[in-house]
């Protein structure tokens, strides 16, 4: 069973037209994301922060908040076969994290979805989705994921290559404003309390998901 998501800060409750077939259907693919990401490769998870703050607007909004009201997040970024795909922000109230969401503490390196989708009293909203943009706080999640992939990316080719890179040219390709984050989100409710799951795709995981797109997916 779905529950309403009203949306907010330029989330949309459907698909702009310009986007793929393939955009689409991973934006709004229903279940699990591990479990399509499975399908492409070796996934893992790797945990960037955890941490207590104030309630942005946008998010606040989406788990019915006042702004500035204590929240716990925290922020994961999935790879699939070393490549860096997904970015991911969850977020609930402070208080509902030590009792109807505490498992969200206890993770570690396991997905969110372990705690999501085993538990019939768990109902979750529609999906809705934009392209990442400044002031939402998930923008500034991505950025920083893409800007460190485009930081390791010169070293990997230094170390596979075995060649010499030009100085100026590498710091030009840092200094690049990365290409735009694709991302959905949706609310996943608990005995009245809130947990607000966000995904945003990196544009390397578009080039694999173009290339072995789920032929299968009433199966996932």
């Amino acid at each position: 069973m779905k529950t309403s998501h009203l949306p907010a800060g330029g989330w949309l409750a459907a698909p702009p037209p310009s986007l793929t077939a393939v955009q689409k259907y991973w934006l709004f693919r229903p279940g699990a994301l591990t479990a399509g990401l499975r399908r492409l490769g070796q996934v893992r998870l790797r945990v960037l922060a955890e941490y207590a703050e104030g309630a942005r607007p946008d998010e606040a909004l989406a788990l019915c908040l006042a702004p500035g009201a204590a929240v716990w997040v925290r922020e994961v970024l999935m790879s699939v076969d070393g490549v860096d795909s997904v970015v991911a922000r969850s977020l609930t109230p402070l208080a509902a994290s030590r009792a109807m969401w505490q498992g969200m503490r206890r993770l570690r390196t396991r997905p969110l979805a372990d705690m999501l989708y085993h538990d019939s009293g768990v109902r979750r909203s529609r999906f809705v989705c934009r392209r990442l943009a400044s002031p939402v706080p998930f923008h500034r999640t991505a950025l920083a994921a893409l800007r460190a992939g485009q930081a390791a990316a010169p070293t990997l080719m230094l170390a596979n290559a075995n060649a010499e890179v030009n100085a100026d040219t590498e710091a030009g390709a840092r200094a690049m404003p990365p290409p735009g984050v694709l991302a959905r989100r949706s609310v996943f409710w608990r005995m009245g309390q809130p947990l607000l799951v966000a995904e945003g795709f990196l544009p390397a995981f578009w080039e694999r998901a173009r290339v072995l797109r789920d032929a299968r997916p009433a199966l996932l």
